[in-house]
């Protein structure tokens, strides 16, 4: 699943999906855009598609990503540390910084609609949402997620 936010770099991949990058952020690996990049198409496509659900297929995509990356380069990529709770599998409680965030451009998050969304959403606006990052995408994660109505123009620009 790739989300609509993603359609200028879905085709040819260019950058991490966020279903990869929750994937990476799953299994606890620190994959750089720069390894990304000398991976080809198909190593990439096969990131996308990799199971990374249960104990084992966690540590089979760990594997494999850590084989992909000293397939291109000299040295593994970094370890990530797992949070056992991450935000975006928290479904009562919308973090901070999505509020802010969300804030920002004249919306407010309800629990109820954080909880509903699936993980890989909330995750997404959480990535989204990082102090120090140009987030450019979260508005229109907001629209694509119908948290926030095209027609409000307040602080969009």
């Amino acid at each position: 699943m790739f989300f609509e936010f993603e359609a200028d770099f879905v085709e040819s991949l260019r950058c991490i999906p966020m279903q990869v990058r929750y994937k990476l952020d799953t299994c606890g690996v620190k994959l750089k855009l720069e390894h990304w990049h000398k991976f080809s198409q198909s190593d990439r496509a096969r990131l996308v598609t990799q199971p990374c659900e249960t104990s084992t297929e966690i540590a089979n995509y760990r594997d494999i990503v850590q084989a992909t990356v000293l397939q291109y380069t000299e040295t593994p990529a970094k370890d990530l540390p797992i949070d056992p709770q991450p935000p975006w599998l928290q479904a009562d409680q919308v973090p901070t910084d999505v509020q802010a965030q969300a804030a920002h451009f004249d919306c407010e998050i309800t629990p109820q609609q954080w909880a509903a969304l699936p993980p890989l959403a909330r995750f997404a606006l959480c990535k989204l949402s990082r102090p120090g990052h140009e987030n450019r995408n979260f508005l229109s994660a907001l629209y694509e997620f119908q948290l926030k109505s095209p027609t409000h123009t307040k602080n969009e620009s």
